[in-house]
């Protein structure tokens, strides 16, 4: 019996290591405050890290997506769909006392236990969370119409700020004109898949637009299975090679 434990046991950590393996590499932003950190994990979920801190965005897959990672310091979630929203990850995962900053709709849908813990920013909101300034931005489809898989007002983006750096966080959206108003966007994460959101060319034509000076293609897996980043990367690196397009892959084997 104490044999069959200990070899359940160890085969429980080399689960959660070969899940932790999954994870692509983590790349570092120096700012003003200290180094700023991005792992992706998959699809439209990211951990960022910014003075010890870790800011769990849209955390799906359970909590062994997230065995390497220490636990969240705080969260922020997009929308009510269950590729953002997902509140058997945030039940599996240590979240005591941890604020969640959710748009309306996500507060409405959030299990009981969570209440106390929230953050509640509709469209054009800001929160000082961890040293980080928050915004919330819109998110929506075009035309904005109301039986639109993304309404405008219903989610959230978000942009942040931290150590002199801005950071933009898109959620599903297409390239709204508060997207492309952006200025002075230090890293920007876009979502480019059909018919949720956009296709490569929008997504290009948006980001050539607001200049950010390192783009993440995510959120890129449509009805069609996964979206062409590297031809977003030529379109946007063709017409302007001051924005580097960074390609990680968001959807590592199972």
């Amino acid at each position: 019996m104490i044999i069959r434990s200990i070899l359940a046991f160890v085969f429980s950590l080399a689960f959660l290591g070969a899940q932790a393996q999954q994870l692509p590499e983590p790349d570092t932003l120096k700012t003003s405050g200290g180094p700023f950190i991005i792992q992706p994990v998959s699809h439209g979920t990211l951990v960022l890290k910014y003075k010890a801190k870790h800011i769990y965005v849209d955390p799906t897959g359970g909590a062994e997506a997230f065995a390497s990672i220490p636990k969240p310091d705080l969260i922020l979630i997009t929308d009510i769909h269950g590729d953002h929203l997902d509140t058997a990850t945030l039940a599996a995962l240590d979240t005591k006392g941890i604020k969640m900053v959710v748009p309306r709709a996500v507060a409405e849908r959030l299990p009981e236990q969570f209440k106390q813990q929230l953050v509640v920013l509709d469209n054009d909101g800001q929160s000082m969370q961890q040293g980080i300034t928050l915004k919330a931005m819109p998110m929506y489809n075009l035309p904005d119409t109301a039986d639109a898989r993304h309404p405008k007002g219903r989610g959230n983006g978000y942009l942040l700020e931290m150590g002199g750096k801005r950071v933009y966080i898109s959620g599903d959206t297409e390239g709204i004109p508060e997207m492309r108003s952006l200025k002075n966007i230090d890293v920007a994460f876009i979502s480019m898949n059909l018919p949720y959101t956009m296709d490569v060319d929008q997504a290009a034509d948006a980001v050539l637009e607001f200049k950010p000076k390192v783009i993440y293609p995510y959120h890129y897996r449509g009805q069609n299975g996964l979206s062409d980043v590297e031809k977003f990367k030529q379109l946007v690196s063709s017409k302007n090679k001051d924005i580097e397009v960074r390609l990680k892959d968001w959807y590592p084997a199972q």
